[in-house]
């Protein structure tokens, strides 16, 4: 009788046991990314397709698919427009990946409503780095040709009102650490010194065209090391 009682208390002890463990992982929340994921913003008359090479190279060097946000959005509209869907966008990455910031990766006009987003949305209590690649920080003039048609080509030409605002004060506003990435010989870019921000770090990457920036491996692995 006594063994019975025994093996019955036993067993009382392992269900109490198992209860507790279920509570105590139940307890735990959801793992945080290993890395600060990626949203990446494409360019004008593109779309997030443009950042297959560069996320299968951050797959190839650890990240994973969760990390690695390229969206597509309606970039005949307003900068304005685009960066509070960026901001929107931001924060439903944060909470999918449990992260705290992101990290911005842009390429040409997508550098422009990302920088709104930092400057006039709050976006650097959420972003760590920020990435230009050939972005059209302070105008093109090649932008002329579509300046009539598309809002955000009227946006990027040299000399807009909107550039004029996004560039008054602090170019690099907050604790972001910023980076801008320029080729010598961008015919998309008029001048090629146009990607240059103040305050950030500024990389000459040599004769690499415009559309190229963003699928660049070289270019790939001195982003790599900067948001890393």
């Amino acid at each position: 009788m006594q063994r019975f009682g025994r093996r019955i208390a036993a067993a009382g002890t392992a269900v109490v046991s198992s209860l507790l463990l279920a509570l105590s992982l139940a307890a735990v929340p959801a793992q945080a990314a290993s890395h600060n994921p990626i949203v990446f913003v494409h360019g004008l008359s593109s779309d997030a397709s443009s950042w297959d090479d560069w996320i299968a190279d951050f797959k190839a060097d650890g990240y994973s698919a969760s990390e690695l946000d390229a969206w597509s959005y309606s970039w005949s509209q307003s900068n304005v427009t685009t960066a509070q869907q960026l901001a929107t966008e931001v924060q439903r990455v944060l909470k999918a990946t449990g992260a705290s910031k992101v990290d911005l990766v842009t390429h040409s006009m997508g550098a422009l409503s990302a920088r709104y987003y930092l400057k006039n949305l709050g976006g650097t209590a959420y972003v760590d780095d920020f990435v230009s690649a050939a972005g059209v920080n302070h105008g093109t003039t090649t932008a002329s040709w579509c300046a009539w048609l598309y809002t955000s080509c009227a946006e990027m030409n040299t000399g807009s009102s909107f550039l004029t605002a996004l560039n008054s004060g602090d170019e690099t506003p907050g604790s972001v650490s910023y980076a801008s990435y320029w080729s010598n010989c961008d015919d998309a870019l008029t001048p090629d010194t146009t990607a240059i921000l103040n305050g950030a770090t500024n990389v000459e990457v040599g004769c690499i065209s415009h559309t190229d920036m963003n699928n660049d491996y070289g270019v790939y692995r001195q982003v790599r090391a900067f948001v890393q």
